[in-house]
């Protein structure tokens, strides 16, 4: 990550606490050393740098890759700005570009870090908690690092969708559970176990956001019939 990164993490990260004074709990559960999957819910823009923020030890997330090709002075100072923060840049999408996703991911934990991911898959609009996408259960399985839920709140209210910067007239909560060990549920190669773990994950994130479940998953609206009927068909999510 280079200088850069150093600068943020010890300069921007306890410049933000000050700033925005977010309460943080729960701090305590986070192991100090080791992968680690930090497992979060997600309301605004701004948890990627929430969860960094609080945090007693750096946390990597996947960004957008388009966040880190900007050209000028606008791309230079948003290429070092989610540098700063602990950004891995990457190509989103299905297919390919998730196993790619996940592939990254897993190198970091190989490294002994921690990363930061969204089982929901994209933030919530309407405030509720939505069903997890195995993937985070498949990363956990396969590498055998804890994961730490993570409950964001009022995060929605800090940045909410189209704000060009943080409020400080509202104050965000991050709370860390306590790590999951889900390898009783089987190997990553068994989707009985990628659901079920995936399921623990989401009720430790409930537990902590309070959020209203809404027993469903955030999807965008289907755009043709096909899309609407592999909406509906039973089939695993990652």
């Amino acid at each position: 990550m280079g200088a850069t990164y150093f600068l943020g993490r010890f300069v921007l990260t306890p410049t933000a606490r000050l700033v925005y004074r977010p309460h943080i709990e729960g701090r305590g559960n986070v192991p100090k050393t080791g992968p680690v999957i930090f497992a979060s819910n997600h309301l605004s823009f701004i948890d990627s740098i929430a969860i960094p923020v609080a945090a007693p030890r750096p946390v990597h997330f996947l960004a957008k890759a388009d966040y880190f090709e900007g050209t000028g002075f606008k791309g230079w100072a948003s290429r070092e700005f989610f540098t700063a923060i602990g950004a891995i840049p990457v190509r989103r999408g299905a297919g390919q570009a998730a196993l790619d996703a996940l592939d990254q991911q897993r190198v970091l934990l190989d490294q002994g870090k921690a990363v930061a991911l969204y089982p929901e898959g994209t933030r919530s609009l309407d405030g509720r908690l939505y069903k997890g996408r195995t993937g985070v259960a498949f990363l956990a399985l396969q590498t055998g690092a804890p994961v730490v839920p993570v409950g964001l709140i009022g995060t929605d209210d800090v940045m909410p969708v189209g704000a060009k910067r943080p409020s400080r007239q509202h104050r965000a909560t991050v709370r860390f559970g306590e790590p999951l060990d889900l390898a009783h549920h089987g190997p990553a190669s068994s989707g009985k176990a990628r659901r079920l773990a995936t399921d623990d994950i989401m009720s430790a994130i409930h537990a902590l956001s309070g959020q209203e479940l809404a027993n469903a998953y955030n999807e965008a609206p289907a755009q043709n019939p096909i899309e609407r009927i592999k909406q509906v068909l039973p089939h695993e999510r990652r």
